[in-house]
């Protein structure tokens, strides 16, 4: 098995207190940790090395909806961004 390390430098939030980050910041890592936990999946982005730079469109999330299920809205785009 290969150790995957995934370094995110700044998390661009828009619309969202402060102190929201850290409850977002959890669903996101939980959420890419389920998405690299997939068979395979891992060893395909390992192919990809180091990767500098990795934008994603915008995420849209309904009004009301939890902060770590932003989070883990937010993952489900990068885990599916990697895994295309």
């Amino acid at each position: 098995m290969r150790r995957i390390v995934v370094n995110i430098d700044s998390l661009v939030l828009k619309g969202f207190r402060y102190e929201d980050r850290h409850a977002i910041a959890q669903g996101l890592q939980e959420e890419i940790s389920r998405a690299l936990s997939i068979p395979d999946a891992a060893a395909r982005v390992a192919e990809f090395g180091s990767v500098p730079n990795f934008r994603l469109g915008n995420v849209r999330v309904e009004v009301g909806t939890k902060l770590r299920q932003v989070g883990a809205a937010t993952g489900r785009a990068v885990g599916e961004g990697l895994l295309k």
